[in-house]
């Protein structure tokens, strides 16, 4: 029978413990290969690997296609087989680089009986479950091998051929189950190498640059003199913010709080990453240096984060189909917290953070609309100023966030939410600058929204203001025709600007796509602003109908508006001739107002974020 002993943290855990006010708690690592981490390592379909290369800086790589490649062969000693890149792959180098083929290389490269450090993450994305490994290599070797695939065996991309195998024996000495939060599933099959070295220097090539816009997720190996680690870090797609051509920057979300890794750069700032891009097979391997930035040291590069880490980029090795497997993008995780832009790319929460004096509002007026949508009054004791299309950002982190948790199904987005809104404003600003009040019209689609319908407008609810911002302002100028798309409650930033604008059929229209449970809101808004109507076109699509529909309907008619009842099409785009096009959806329909307008002049204000 074998026996796990206690480890400790090693000193750059517990100073990354102090300075995130961490608990006391113990290190749940293991030290042998436990029966969780056997068992996954024999059906999960891809395994990272991190070592150091001759100059001690790590690397980390990604092998396997399908499940079985590595096998528990007793005693903690773990046996891989697997298709690499022989080439270019930096780890396969590490390990065997140098010797013939199949000639196998002892894993104490100095002749001490010190195998070479090595760490490993089990991984299978599918079914959203991780196990970090690190041990010592044994022995391993790189031969050559045809690789057949007989029809209905297996899925593989390309061609027959030679293919470079590895071979590896390593002694496990630690191993953890990872929680599954922020794996983004994607289903994996084995391909083929066909690698070819795009590039390989200290600084981004513009290919290298686009493949970490687009990834969301990627793997970091970090060591210390004793120890390594190696493990995945997952998002929406880029939320790898690229600085320079040589630094990168991505946000620490919430988890476990062992900071292993983090722990072991503290010690030691070298850190090695691949970048998988599962459609096609390239990779990108870096290495390079890493600066840990905690609260507004964060904030200040990637506003909303409390942790984030900047890499000093040392080399950098794009690989065109380099990987073993490929992947196809399942459903993505649902930790994954909106995307965080730079403070340099003039994202809103970048313009609310340079706020240092902030003011309340209070709740004093709330209009329902419909069950899912209110307007909401607002009041500024000191008044406050804002422009027709201009958004208010309040802050409810004092109001609903409840502190630190490792995992909230109930709720996952929450746990790495700053809580810090913005709306558009949807009431006509005053004739004076120092008006008192201001409106918001929202729907009810998460915990902030779902807090704010929660509130009563007699109760005196006040919520921290912390911004007016946003340049979204229609301009007709000697334009013939300006047309506003709309989705839903999209329509808000026109609101404020309508007494401004010539609401003539000849010279403004308005395409609003909108769900007949939704009608309400439609109507509302033509009761208000009745010059509307004979400039709108209404697109609804029926679900959830409310029982006074077949009326509101008619009213709409009656009033000269065009209503179809089916979804917004090209076609109907088409039909208006407009240089420039105004237009404000969720990001789903506005990809393909975008795709439908190319050639066009868009302008539109990005809420992603």
């Amino acid at each position: 029978m074998a026996f796990s002993m206690a480890m400790p943290f090693n000193e750059g855990e517990e100073k990354m413990h102090k300075l995130l006010h961490v608990p006391d708690h113990d290190n749940p690592t293991s030290t042998m290969l436990t029966p969780q981490a056997s068992f996954l390592l024999q059906r999960a379909p891809l395994l990272a690997i991190g070592t150091l290369d001759s100059q001690n800086r790590p690397w980390t790589t990604v092998w396997g296609g399908q499940t079985g490649f590595t096998q528990p062969l007793g005693g903690g000693i773990v046996g891989t087989r697997t298709i690499v890149d022989g080439e270019n792959d930096p780890v396969v180098q590490a390990l065997v680089g140098g010797s013939e083929k199949g000639e196998m290389v002892r894993g104490d490269p100095k002749g001490d009986g010190v195998g070479r450090m090595l760490a490993g993450l089990t991984i299978d994305l599918m079914s959203r479950k991780r196990v970090k490994l690190a041990g010592r290599m044994v022995a391993g070797s790189v031969g050559e091998v045809d690789v057949e695939f007989e029809d209905g065996t297996e899925k593989v991309e390309g061609a027959p051929g030679r293919q470079d195998q590895l071979q590896l024996v390593t002694k496990i000495e630690q191993s953890l189950g990872n929680c599954p939060k922020y794996l983004n599933q994607y289903e994996i099959r084995p391909a083929l190498v066909t690698s070819k070295l795009l590039s390989q220097s200290q600084s981004l090539t513009p290919n290298a640059k686009a493949l970490i816009s687009k990834t969301d997720m990627f793997f970091l190996s970090s060591s210390t003199d004793e120890d390594m680690d190696t493990n995945h870090r997952g998002g929406p797609p880029g939320f790898v913010r690229i600085l320079s051509d040589n630094e990168i920057v991505y946000p620490e979300y919430s988890g476990n709080r062992l900071y292993q890794t983090l722990g072991n750069l503290q010690l030691n700032p070298k850190v090695g990453m691949a970048f998988p891009a599962y459609e096609t097979g390239d990779v990108l391997y870096l290495t390079g240096a890493a600066e840990i930035l905690v609260a507004g040291d964060a904030a200040s590069l990637l506003p909303g984060s409390n942790l984030a880490l900047k890499i000093t980029i040392n080399e950098a090795r794009h690989v065109e189909s380099g990987l073993p497997f490929r992947g196809t993008r399942k459903i993505p995780s649902p930790y994954n917290p909106l995307l965080r832009v730079l403070a340099t790319e003039g994202s809103i929460k970048s313009l609310i953070s340079g706020s240092t004096s902030r003011t309340h509002a209070t709740l004093i007026k709330r209009t329902n609309i419909t069950p899912q949508i209110s307007r909401f009054t607002f009041a500024v004791p000191n008044g406050v100023e804002y422009s027709p299309g201009q958004w208010a950002a309040f802050d409810f982190s004092k109001d609903i966030d409840i502190g630190y948790s490792h995992m909230r199904d109930d709720d996952p987005r929450s746990l790495n939410d700053d809580f810090i809104r913005t709306f558009t404003i949807s009431s006509v600003p005053g004739t004076t600058a120092n008006q008192k009040e201001f409106d918001i019209t929202i729907r009810k689609v998460g915990p902030v929204t779902n807090y704010l319908f929660q509130q009563n407008d007699r109760a005196g609810f006040e919520v921290p203001l912390v911004g007016i911002g946003g340049e979204f302002r229609i301009e007709q100028g000697d334009e013939k025709m300006i047309p506003f798309v709309a989705g839903g409650v999209g329509i808000t930033p026109l609101l404020g600007q309508l007494p401004g604008l010539r609401l003539l059929s000849d010279r403004f229209r308005l395409l609003w796509a909108a769900r007949l449970a939704d009608v309400h809101l439609v109507v509302d808004t033509l009761q208000r602003f009745p010059d509307l109507a004979k400039c709108t076109e209404v697109y609804l699509t029926s679900t959830n109908d409310p029982d006074d529909a077949e009326g509101r309907l008619s009213e709409l008619r009656d009033k000269g508006v065009k209503v179809e009842m089916r979804r917004l099409e090209k076609r109907d785009l088409d039909a208006v001739e407009s240089k420039t096009w105004y237009i404000c959806a969720a990001k789903g329909l506005r990809v393909t107002l975008l795709s439908w307008l190319e050639g066009k002049k868009t302008i539109f204000e990005n809420f992603d974020y």
